[in-house]
């Protein structure tokens, strides 16, 4: 089942368009075009601030196109067919989920390259380095579950992008991924610093540059635990309804 889906996405251009293409725009757009404008505090300037955040938002945009397949394979009645057949009724969402991861560790490793050549550099050695890409396949793995729920839940492909947009929009951007939290407006602050996903940002970009980890790791660890239980056996009751 992974190794279906994985063909997929090689064989459907827009797919390559959606998962590499689009966060190399962000970082190229953001380390040059915005950068000079927002004062940071962080080792190596904004580009080693920016890029922890381009890889939060691209762990969070790649792993959404969960749903939209989903979706697809809902209406194309594929899920119907494969229900059918002498196959773990797991393989379906599992195989899913792990051509995401796939697909979302080339991603980050095509990111990583180009963000070297931009001028990033990990200043914390290689095992805060392996650890931040850990900690975001952990938050893709999470996101593709929502995902799942989502697509299986809605399952009108249209209705599901459109709905993606509504959540995983505001959560990226009012996040600490682009701009430091304190040149918001104070009543956006308190919603940016304690939301999962600019807790999980700065825990990767301690990991990234140095700094203190421990306070935001166990909160990261808090979400990703506890959003990963939720939506995943929602998923799965998702699945067996469809």
């Amino acid at each position: 089942m992974t190794r279906r889906n994985l063909l997929l996405w090689v064989r459907v251009p827009a797919y390559i368009m959606f998962t590499v293409i689009q966060p190399l725009m962000f970082l190229l757009l953001f380390r040059y075009v915005f950068g000079g404008a927002i004062p940071v505090r962080a080792r190596g300037g904004y580009v080693n601030y920016l890029i922890p955040g381009i890889i939060g938002q691209t762990a969070a945009f790649t792993s959404f196109g969960t749903a939209i397949a989903l979706a697809q394979e809902l209406k194309k009645g594929s899920i119907d067919r494969l229900r059918a057949m002498p196959i773990a009724r797991s393989a379906v969402l599992v195989g899913r989920l792990g051509a995401d991861m796939v697909r979302l560790m080339v991603t980050i490793a095509i990111l990583i390259g180009t963000a070297y050549l931009v001028g990033f550099r990990f200043e914390n050695g290689p095992a805060g380095a392996l650890f931040m890409v850990l900690l975001s396949l952990a938050f893709g793995l999470v996101v593709a579950c929502i995902s799942a729920f989502t697509g299986l839940a809605i399952k009108d492909e249209e209705s599901v992008q459109a709905f993606g947009f509504i959540w995983v929009f505001p959560l990226t951007f009012v996040s600490a991924a682009f701009v430091p939290i304190a040149a918001m407006p104070g009543w956006m602050q308190a919603f940016a610093k304690n939301q999962p996903v600019s807790i999980l940002i700065e825990t990767m970009r301690s990991l990234a540059l140095g700094g203190p980890v421990a306070l935001h790791a166990w909160e990261s660890v808090v979400w990703l635990v506890g959003l990963f239980a939720l939506f995943g056996s929602l998923a799965v009751r998702a699945y067996k309804r469809a």
